[in-house]
C-alpha cells in the first residue's frame, strides 16, 4: 500500500513572507524555498522574523535538500539561520546561489553549506523519493523557477512566485509548453502564488514600466534618483538604459544594491556600457542633468540610502528642489506607513516625488486572476493548495479553482504547521508539527522570545518606573525616602503631586509588610509593585512597568 505525501508549510500561509514549505514522503524530506519576514510596527528592536525550524531540526536527518525558487528575501532571507542547525544541499539557480552566497559569507557559512547551482529545465533527484525539475517562470527577479516534484505517487507543482510575462526584459517567456506537458502526463497536486488573486485580468509587463522610465528622464534637466528593489535586475537593466540614452551617468548607493548590481554584472545578468557607472565619491562633481543614482530605500527602511538623503544624513547625496526621486516599487503590506513618511520628507525638501500612485513607474510580478486561471488550466491538477498569501487570498484563489470545474472537496486552504495528508485519490488535514515565528534581534540567532517582545511593547505603551528602596538588613525598616525613577511615563517636573503619592503608596506597602511581619525582600518588592500598579492605573489609567529595587544596608 502507497504511503501518504505529507506537505507542510512553516510560513507562508496567512501571511506575506516568510515562505518555507516542508514535503515528507516515507523517509525523506524535502524542502522549497527558506525565507524570511519582516517585522510588524509592534516587533521593537526585531530585524528578521524568519520561520521555526523546530520540526526540521527534530527531523534533521531526514531532511534531503532545500530547493529554492528566486532570490528574493521572503524565499531565501533565512537560509543562513535555518543551515545553521542543518546539514543538507540547497539547490538554487544561477543569480539565486549568488544571492544565497553573499548571505552564507556574512554568517561565516560559505564553506559549510553545499550550494548546487541548477538552471531551468534541470532535473535532480533529492533523497530516494524526490526528483525535482526546475521549469522557467516570470518573476520580478532573474532566474526564477517553478518545481515539479515527482513522488512515488504522482507529481505536485510548486509555482513559486510567478507571472505570465509575454514580453520579458530577458530570460524568455513563460514555460507554457512544459506545464502543459506535465497537465496531459498528469498533476496530483498543484500550489500556486496566491498574491494578487484579488486583481482581476494581467500584471502588466516588465517592459511596459522601462517605457514609462523612458518618458520621465526624456527632457528632464533634475538629478534623477531611483529607487526600486535591488533584487530586480531587470528594473535596473532599464533604468541603465535610460541614462546611457539620455548620456548620464550613474551612481550607485545602498550596500544590498552594490551588492546585486556586482553579482549580477558578474553573473552576466546586467549589460552595463562602458563608462555609464560613477564612483559615488565623483557623482556631486557633475552636473545634475548629467545623474542618475540608483538607491535602496523603496520601503523606507531606516537604515537605507534613499531614507538617509530625505532626513538629510547620507554623506553624499543631499536632496533638494533640482531633484527628481522616482520610487520604482509599492510598499510591501505593512510598510505603508514608513514609505508614505519617507515621501514627506522627500516633498519637504523640495524634490519632485514620483511614485506608483501618480505613474506607470511599477508592475507586480504575481500573476492575477487570468494567469492563475491559465496556470490551473494548463496543469489540470487532481488537488489544489493555494499558498503565499493572507488567509482572504488563499480563500479567493480556491474559490478562483472552483469556478474553474475544481471539485470543493480537492482545494484545501491550510494554516501554517498544519499537515495536508495526500494519497492519489484524497487529500485532507491530519495533525499539525511545530510551528510559528523565530523573532531576530541581530544580537543572536536563537531567537528574542515573546515575553522579551512583550516587555519591549509595554516599555513603549506604558512607560517604566524604577523604585528604590534603601532598607535595614537587621529590621527590614525603610533608612531613607524611596526614589522613583521614571523612563517614558511622566514628566517628573511636572507631575510632582503624582510623584508624591507613588512614594506614600510605598511606604504604606512597606508598614504594612512590617506589620504582617514580612521579611522576605522579594516578598516585599511584589507588595510595592502590586500596590502602586493598581494606585496608578487607578489615576492614569496606565500600566507602566515596574521595577523595585531594595539596598541592603
Amino acid at each position: 500500500m502507497a504511503q501518504k505525501l505529507k506537505i507542510m508549510a512553516l510560513g507562508g500561509l496567512d501571511e506575506i513572507g516568510k515562505n518555507l514549505y516542508v514535503y515528507e514522503y516515507g523517509k525523506d524530506i524535502l524542502v522549497i524555498d527558506c525565507g524570511m519576514g519582516f517585522p510588524d510596527e509592534d516587533m521593537y528592536g526585531i530585524d528578521v522574523v524568519i520561520p521555526d525550524g523546530t520540526y526540521l531540526v527534530q527531523n534533521k536527518d531526514r531532511v534531503r535538500g532545500i530547493v529554492l525558487t528566486h532570490g528574493h528575501e521572503d524565499h531565501i532571507g533565512a537560509v543562513p539561520y535555518v543551515m545553521s542547525r542543518l546539514n543538507c544541499p540547497v539547490y538554487a539557480t544561477r543569480l539565486t546561489a549568488g544571492l544565497v552566497r553573499l548571505k552564507l559569507e556574512e554568517h561565516g557559512l560559505a564553506d559549510t553549506v553545499e550550494l548546487i547551482t541548477k538552471s531551468a529545465g534541470d532535473r535532480f533527484k533529492v533523497g530516494t523519493n524526490f526528483e525535482c525539475e526546475l521549469i522557467h517562470v516570470n518573476h520580478s527577479i532573474a532566474d526564477s523557477v517553478a518545481v515539479a516534484v515527482r513522488t512515488p505517487i504522482g507529481t505536485v507543482i510548486h509555482t513559486g512566485d510567478f507571472k505570465i510575462d509575454l514580453t520579458p526584459i530577458e530570460g524568455g517567456v513563460f514555460d507554457f509548453h512544459r506545464f502543459a506537458e506535465l497537465g496531459t502526463e498528469g498533476v496530483l497536486a498543484l500550489l500556486s502564488d496566491s498574491t494578487n488573486v484579488e486583481r482581476p485580468g494581467y500584471s502588466e509587463s516588465e517592459r511596459h514600466v522601462g517605457e514609462s522610465m523612458e518618458r520621465l528622464f526624456r527632457g528632464c534637466d533634475k538629478r534623477i534618483i531611483v529607487t526600486t528593489f535591488a533584487s530586480n535586475v531587470h528594473r535596473i537593466q532599464q533604468i541603465i538604459n535610460c541614462a546611457h540614452h539620455y548620456d548620464r551617468k550613474v551612481g550607485v548607493t545602498g550596500r544590498s544594491m552594490e551588492n546585486v548590481l556586482r553579482l549580477a554584472m558578474e553573473e552576466g545578468y546586467l549589460s552595463v556600457p562602458k563608462g555609464v557607472l560613477v564612483d559615488m565619491n565623483r557623482i556631486s562633481n557633475l552636473p545634475p542633468e548629467r545623474v542618475v543614482i540608483i538607491t535602496t530605500g523603496s520601503q523606507g527602511e531606516s537604515m537605507s540610502a534613499l531614507y538617509r538623503m530625505a532626513f538629510a544624513e547620507h554623506r553624499q547625496v543631499h536632496i533638494g528642489a533640482g531633484d527628481r526621486v522616482i520610487i520604482s516599487a509599492s510598499a510591501i503590506p505593512g510598510n505603508e506607513r514608513t514609505v508614505t513618511r519617507v515621501i514627506d520628507e522627500l516633498f519637504m525638501k523640495g524634490a519632485e516625488v514620483i511614485y506608483d500612485r501618480s505613474i506607470d513607474i511599477h508592475v507586480s510580478g504575481h500573476a492575477c486572476q487570468q494567469e492563475q486561471k491559465t496556470m490551473l488550466a494548463l496543469t489540470k491538477p487532481r488537488f489544489f493548495l493555494p499558498v503565499h498569501g493572507e488567509h482572504r487570498m488563499l480563500c479567493r484563489h480556491g474559490a478562483l479553482a472552483g469556478e474553474m470545474g475544481m471539485d470543493p472537496a480537492n482545494i484545501v486552504i491550510a494554516g501554517v504547521g498544519e499537515v495536508v495528508e495526500i494519497s492519489p485519490k484524497h487529500i485532507g488535514k491530519n495533525g499539525k508539527v511545530p510551528s510559528g515565528r523565530v523573532l531576530v534581534d541581530g544580537t543572536t540567532e536563537e531567537g528574542v522570545e515573546n515575553i522579551v517582545l512583550r516587555d519591549r511593547q509595554h516599555l513603549a505603551q506604558d512607560g517604566m518606573l524604577v523604585v528604590v528602596m534603601t532598607m535595614s538588613t537587621q529590621d527590614g525598616s525603610m533608612i531613607s525616602e524611596p526614589e522613583i525613577i521614571t523612563r517614558g511615563f511622566v514628566y517628573v517636573k511636572d507631575n510632582a503631586q503624582l510623584m508624591e503619592e507613588m512614594r506614600r503608596v510605598v511606604y504604606e506597602s512597606i508598614e504594612s509588610c512590617e506589620r504582617q511581619r514580612i521579611t522576605d525582600w522579594a516578598d516585599i518588592k511584589g507588595r510595592v509593585k502590586t500596590n502602586l500598579s493598581g494606585y496608578l492605573y487607578k489615576v492614569t489609567r496606565r500600566s507602566p512597568m515596574i521595577l523595585p529595587v531594595i539596598m541592603e544596608v
